[in-house]
């Protein structure tokens, strides 16, 4: 069965308060309350009380999806301001102090907490996860196993996290590394079937490592409620219209790998391995970096492979709609990613609440006006 190849986005946002520029939870305020009446299952509260996270419906193409992902983004921004705050994209805050931070009163979380302890306590950080709609399991786990090679590439492109507790960490997502002390994250393994899958997912709740497949948080996985492969590797952008661009690409990433394998063309796989030493360099260095190309067995700038990318999926664009959407990448390329954008607004003021202004500037860069209920709707 061909994948329907849907789409839907949901990004972790930031709560401001707008003198200090510091984190502030917004338990207290009705952003949650309001956003839920107005945008039902569209928002919903993280774990720490300063995260508010935002999830488009199930679109049909990259232009419904970016249509209800400006305007989602667009309440949001409203409903803070109206509560005194200000929504800020970004993976990181460049220093507030996790330590402060309250945790949401939810069952769920608790749990999350007293089995992670510190860990669990830490993960400050905002990411960006896309769901691309791929019906038929079996074809979850070919897929999955293709697309592992392109998240390092991925990663690079939405790099937006470079300081951590006030300090310039030298990693254009540090994101990563927040993330990577919780357990079974980082790229998966290669899986030969969707039953060798299933056999792993029941062995760990057999022996109570989890209680179910929705703590296997990796870089991409089978959803384990939806019909759709889930990209986690990203860190949110700070503008819609990145976010759109990368989504774009992904879809396009898993339309071309289908497209080879109904043509019984497989993509060549690589091991765990050697996709986690370019997932290293592309959280460190992002796209000015280089990545290797395991197919000559040498390091290649992270741009050119990027261009390679964009070459690779270039015969599916057109019929997905998207190719406006994905141009965006090469502004990406020129401009820089977030994380690129926050150093620069650093080296030129020295002064972290530039920064954060700047992030709170970009996050409502380019939103639609339009009320969101209409582009649900749709």
């Amino acid at each position: 069965m061909k994948p329907s190849l849907t789409i839907g986005i949901e990004e972790e946002y930031q709560t401001i308060d707008p003198e200090t520029r510091d984190l502030r939870s917004h338990i207290d305020s009705e952003i949650i309350s309001k956003g839920k009446m107005l945008l039902k299952e569209a928002v919903k509260a993280e774990m720490h009380q300063s995260v508010v996270e935002v999830g488009t419906g199930i679109c049909r193409d990259i232009k419904e999806a970016a249509r209800e992902l400006k305007c989602l983004r667009s309440e949001i921004v409203g409903l803070a301001k109206q509560n005194g705050l200000r929504l800020a994209a970004a993976a990181t805050h460049p220093f507030a102090d996790w330590r402060k931070q309250d945790i949401y009163p939810d069952e769920r979380y608790q749990i999350i907490v007293q089995d992670l302890k510190m860990v669990a306590r830490a993960n400050l950080i905002f990411g960006l996860h896309v769901h691309i709609g791929v019906e038929d399991r079996q074809d979850q786990i070919h897929l999955m196993n293709a697309a592992r090679y392109f998240l390092p590439h991925i990663l690079a492109l939405s790099t937006n996290s470079p300081f951590w507790l006030g300090m310039d960490t030298g990693l254009k997502s540090y994101r990563c590394k927040v993330f990577d002390k919780f357990p079974r994250t980082n790229i998966p393994d290669y899986f030969p079937s969707w039953g060798e899958y299933e056999s792993f997912v029941n062995l760990l709740v057999k022996t109570n490592c989890i209680d179910n497949a929705k703590k296997i948080w990796w870089d991409i996985r089978p959803h384990p409620n939806f019909p759709t492969l889930e990209f986690r590797i990203c860190d949110v952008p700070m503008r819609a219209d990145e976010t759109i661009a990368i989504t774009a690409l992904i879809q396009a990433t898993i339309a071309k790998l289908y497209k080879l394998h109904a043509a019984n063309q497989g993509f060549r796989l690589y091991r765990r391995a050697l996709i986690m030493e370019n997932k290293w360099r592309a959280a460190r260095y992002g796209i000015d970096g280089k990545i290797i190309d395991f197919g000559k067995q040498q390091e290649v700038p992270v741009r050119d492979l990027i261009y390679e990318y964009l070459h690779f999926v270039d015969d599916v664009v057109d019929e997905l709609g998207s190719r406006q959407e994905i141009n965006y990448i090469h502004r990406i390329l020129e401009q820089g990613t977030g994380a690129d954008r926050q150093l620069r607004i650093y080296q030129e003021t020295g002064d972290l609440t530039k920064v954060m202004d700047y992030i709170v500037y970009e996050t409502e860069a380019g939103l639609s006006r339009e009320p969101v209920n209409a582009a649900i709707a749709q």
